[in-house]
């Protein structure tokens, strides 16, 4: 061979032979497509074992010498050489775009050789130009030549040469490409090679069928010899899909190979830059629409393809109907599928099965029987269909964008979106709920460019497209939804109220139909200005039953984690009433609105009166509770009291209202009781204590409360009682003692108004014992008062008058610290009257509060009264340690009139009016104290609330023991004493002579006496005084005193006698 000339291009390289005598030739010399796969196995099934690079060589004839060759490169069709110009950027530079010719990009994808572009190039030509003229060689693709071989209806053992060359995946690839007419081709395909190449991917002599992989060579382990075999190691067979499902995925990939990790979106000026801010640059698409649209047709015409072979059930479709659904992998396989599959392809498998036959008749059971295999073979390819599909649909939409600026649609967007934007994949937009979510964005803002106040057009202008286009990006309830937003936007600016209504009402009744799949946080933000509640309530509840169907958020029989997760997606639906009430309340800040229009609920709200949002608020409520869901309720419930709605709540509560209310305070009053709230009256008293925190104590008030409202007077006592006696871990949570007085002081009016109301279910012993409570409680209160009372004076060194007489307990540093701790211990909670005796009175000496208690309790522990006398005797000691006489007589009197009983039990006068007399001789003697000798006989009188015959009874007791008085100075100032209390029983008789009362006498005499404390005076009653009077005059005559010390008590004797014997004596007075 003799070159006289030689070019290469792109892998092909033309040698110019002058050799030949005659004329010379031309060596061609290009890369063979068909040693990218190795030979076929005996299914078809290409092994793909050898990748050696060869070489086609061939000659032909040329006139003259070749003097300069040169490429035909394709017209640049721009739509065609955007796509390839991608393609080669992408192949060689990854995501950089450097801007090169048109010729560099056709030069670098040829290259790669036919297979991979035949998709995207014609078939190639070069000119080689010659001393005789030019010359046009067309080098045919493999899809020509498959073109040709289906056209030309040659013998089938040409194909199958063709599929044996290129390998079962090539060659089905090829075939759709034909058959779905996506090839770059001069001449349109006829159907009658589209139909031909459609049998050719379908034939499973040509591309085979779904195995096992290594199942050919799959044999009995055991030996046909005499000898033991122990087997062979097998390894676990994998599925190996046909070349149809090669063939597929070839061309899916080589389609989508530009896109798919490709950044859908730039800022313009900055496309090396996917990260830019989009404040930077106007934001564009990558693609130029008219490039989108040639990819979209190409990847369209492939998915119709299939769905169409789907439809009319060819191939394995056919094979594999009726078992199920084929993308969803629900399929289930029957026995008689495998006869199916046989039936199909006849001969074909009973060759495979001979020869894959052995000595023995029994094999190892295969994992997957060949209708299963089939049926996976069929679901990978309806997935990829779906995949096509969804791409297609994604290129419509980015085209969509595009030809409606991308910048002015996302100008709404916050950083982050238009961040996530920048950074979107087309992968991640056809994949991923991301891109999902973005292009539902998309779609809303351009909705909202026909649909917003300054509109190009109507929601049907617009939705048209997308329905056609993008189905799965805008579905019909999308369509339903924007469709609403357009009522909704002309019912803000009309100012007809009945078509405001009717328009809101229309919106509704469309959302109604879609509540999962509407934006509602936007749309009933809309509704709440058009004062259309009803669809701020009905709304979300329809929505959280659409994803909440099997009510998962109430099933408490299945895992808690369910449960929780499926109440949290309810209550997402569920805030937006409460942002209605609260906006209502007017406590909503502004939030966002539908596309870029910002709206204040607040600001709205702001101009309705106090009447109007009442009435809303109220409107509501009744649609909440007319509804059925009851973890709503609960939800409403709580958002009320949070909201300070408690009597929007109490009025307007379903009849699932009480046993929330029980619940949240942990648990209800009765458990049988617990719906009714009847029986509940009936709970023991024991059960209602227990640890309460503050939280579960507001439930229960309203709980009360709207027992009360409901005249359940005897429910409500027994809730405000639990109240009164709750107990709580934390100090700070602790209700006071006066917030516990409250309670019982209101539970004891419900068991009151009970009583009066002759209510059947009223216990008498309920009234009782909250009475009996109220009044322990009080002496709690004293006694945490004097305690804190104490540790004051304690505090404070200066004040003389301290509370005990020991000095040495006073001056000690410790106690006032631990009289606050007791005073905080009496605060946690209600003490029984027993603690409060013997933890709290009796050890810090409080010995008023002491008889008070006594008193309370109808003390008899001793015949003798000893512990009464004891603590009245502590008493008057710690009082004339205060202060003196006067101060154990003001005690005498404030004491001795409440616990004054009619037996007197309680009251031992002759103990006090001994001790008292005693100490008042002995201090007037030492010069102490100046005593009065009325004093303690006013004190005694006023302890037995004026009546003077039990002191008069008890100074006789005294006069006559003489070992009890054995001197004359205290017999002497008992007799001074009983003077004035005859002078204060005939006043009450003077009283009753003037027709004044008795009360009015007193203050003439400095005494004291009431109205209740008069007695009538009957005909004995002078006797009985002057008899007395002159008893008395007689035992001062006795007395062994000088006469100037008795003088003055006989006379004053005397002169009683005297006044009540003469009908004018009291005229002295």
């Amino acid at each position: 061979m003799k070159v006289e000339a030689a070019y290469y291009s792109a892998g092909t390289l033309i040698l110019s032979d002058s050799s030949p005598t005659i004329s010379s030739s031309l060596i061609i010399v290009t890369k063979d497509s068909t040693t990218q796969s190795s030979m076929t196995g005996s299914l078809g099934m290409s092994s793909r074992s050898s990748r050696a690079l060869r070489e086609s060589i061939s000659s032909i004839p040329i006139e003259g010498r070749m003097l300069f060759v040169a490429d035909v490169l394709p017209l640049p069709d721009k739509e065609s050489t955007m796509e390839q110009s991608l393609y080669s950027e992408l192949a060689f530079c990854g995501f950089e775009f450097s801007g090169e010719s048109f010729e560099k990009t056709s030069v670098k994808l040829w290259v790669r050789g036919d297979l991979p572009t035949q998709h995207l190039f014609p078939r190639r030509r070069i000119v080689v130009f010659s001393t005789m003229g030019m010359m046009e060689l067309v080098f045919n693709r493999p899809v020509d030549i498959l073109r040709r071989l289906l056209e030309s209806n040659s013998p089938r053992a040409l194909l199958e040469d063709f599929f044996n060359r290129f390998g079962a995946g090539e060659a089905a690839a090829m075939c759709l490409m034909l058959a779905a007419k996506m090839a770059h081709t001069e001449n349109l395909i006829s159907n009658f090679v589209a139909e031909k190449a459609a049998e050719a991917f379908e034939d499973p002599r040509l591309v085979g069928m779904p195995q096992l992989d290594g199942s050919t060579t799959l044999s009995n382990a055991r030996t046909t010899t005499s000898g033991f075999s122990m087997g062979q190691v097998v390894q676990e067979a994998e599925p190996v899909f046909s070349g149809a499902h090669e063939g597929l995925c070839l061309c899916t990939a080589r389609l989508l190979f530009p896109l798919w990790e490709l950044p859908v979106v730039a800022t313009k000026g900055g496309l090396d830059s996917p990260d830019a801010k989009s404040e930077s640059g106007i934001v564009v698409c990558r693609l130029s629409v008219g490039a989108m649209h040639v990819l979209e047709n190409k990847i369209r015409s492939l998915e119709r393809f299939l769905r169409s072979r789907r439809n009319q059930r060819r191939g394995l479709y056919g094979c594999v109907a009726g078992l199920g659904d084929l993308t969803g992998g629900s399929i289930l396989y029957g026995t008689s599928s495998d006869n199916m599959v046989r039936n199909v392809f006849g001969s074909y498998y009973r060759n495979v099965e001979s020869s894959e036959g052995g000595t023995s008749n029994k094999r190892q059971r295969p994992p997957y029987t060949p209708a299963e295999l089939a049926a996976m073979e069929v679901r990978g390819m309806e997935c990829i269909r779906q995949l096509l599909l969804r791409s297609g649909e994604a290129l419509f939409l980015l085209q969509l964008a595009s030809q409606h600026h991308l910048t002015r649609l996302v100008q709404g967007f916050d950083a982050n979106l238009k961040q996530l934007l920048l950074q979107l994949t087309f992968h991640h937009l056809v994949c991923s709920e991301e891109g999902d979510h973005l292009a539902t964005r998309l779609i809303s803002a351009l909705m909202e460019y026909y649909t917003g106040p300054d509109g190009r057009g109507t929601v049907d202008d617009i939705s048209g497209r997308l329905r056609e286009g993008c189905p799965s990006y805008y579905k019909e309830s999308d369509y339903k939804f924007y469709l609403a937003v357009e009522c909704l936007e002309k019912a803000a600016i009309t100012h007809d109220n009945d078509e405001k209504e009717n328009l809101a009402r229309e919106a509704f009744n469309l959302l109604s139909k879609v509540p999962e799949s509407a934006d509602l946080r936007t749309v009933c933000k809309r509704f709440e200005d058009l004062r259309f509640y009803e669809a701020v309530v009905r709304l979300p509840l329809q929505k959280a039953q659409a994803i909440d169907p099997a009510g998962d958020a109430l099933n408490e029989q299945i895992e808690i984690g369910i449960r929780q997760q499926a109440l949290v997606q309810r209550e997402q639906c569920y805030v937006i009433i409460y942002s209605a009430l609260r906006s209502l309340k007017g406590e909503e800040p502004s939030q966002r609105e539908f596309g870029s229009i910002v709206r204040s609920a607040s600001s709205s709200q702001s101009n309705l009166d106090k009447a109007s949002r009442k009435k809303y608020i109220s409107q509501i409520v009744q649609l909440g509770v007319q509804s059925t869901d009851r973890a709503f309720h609960e939800y409403l419930y709580r958002t009320m009291i949070d909201l300070g709605l408690e009597n929007e709540l109490l009025e307007y509560g379903g009849p699932d209202l009480v046993p929330f209310l029980q619940k949240a305070g942990r648990e209800p009053i009765q458990e049988a009781g617990a719906v009714s709230g009847v029986a509940s009256a009936a709970s023991p008293t024991g059960q209602t204590g227990g640890t309460v925190k503050s939280d579960q104590a507001k439930y229960l008030g309203l709980l009360a409360r709207y027992y009360v409202l409901k005249r359940q007077h005897v429910l409500a006592a027994h809730v405000l009682l639990r109240l009164a006696e709750r107990r709580s871990g934390d100090f700070q949570d602790t209700p006071t003692l006066e917030q516990r007085r409250q309670y019982l002081s209101n539970a004891v009016l419900q068991a009151k108004n009970a009583s009066n109301n002759n209510n059947s279910a009223f216990d008498s012993g309920l009234l009782d014992l909250l009475e009996g409570k109220l009044a322990v409680l009080q002496f709690q209160m004293k006694i945490k008062d004097e305690l804190e009372a104490m540790a004051l004076r304690l505090e404070e060194p200066s004040t003389s008058n301290e509370p005990f007489p020991d000095r040495t307990l006073i001056t000690d540093t410790n106690l006032a610290s631990t009289l606050k701790e007791k005073a905080k211990e009496i605060s946690l909670d209600l003490k029984s009257i027993t603690q409060l005796y013997n933890d709290f009175a009796v050890p810090f000496e409080l010995w008023e509060i002491c008889l008070e208690m006594l008193y309370f309790a109808n003390y008899n522990g001793d015949a003798d009264s000893t512990i009464i006398k004891e603590t009245w005797a502590r008493l008057v000691d710690q009082a004339l340690s205060k202060g003196g006489i006067a101060e154990a007589c003001n005690v005498l009197k404030r004491v001795g009139s409440h616990v004054y009983p009619v037996d007197g039990s309680l009251l031992p006068l002759d103990t006090l009016c001994l001790h008292l007399e005693k100490a008042a001789l002995e201090r007037l003697v030492s010069g102490v104290e100046s005593v009065g000798d009325e004093d303690i006989a006013r004190a005694l009188l006023a302890a037995c609330k004026g009546s003077p015959e039990p002191v008069l009874n008890t100074y006789e007791q005294l006069l006559s023991n003489g070992a009890i008085l054995p001197s004359p100075n205290l017999r002497l100032r008992l007799l001074r004493s009983v003077l004035v209390v005859l002078s204060e029983w005939a006043m009450s008789f003077f009283a009753q002579r003037i027709g004044t009362s008795a009360s009015g006498a007193s203050l003439i005499l400095g005494g004291t006496f009431s109205s209740d404390q008069t007695t009538i005076i009957n005909q004995g009653f002078r006797d009985k005084i002057t008899s007395a009077a002159n008893r008395y005059m007689t035992e001062v005559r006795r007395l062994a005193l000088p006469q100037n010390q008795t003088e003055a008590v006989y006379r004053g004797f005397r002169e009683l006698e005297e006044s009540l014997i003469s009908p004018y004596s009291f005229d002295r007075f």
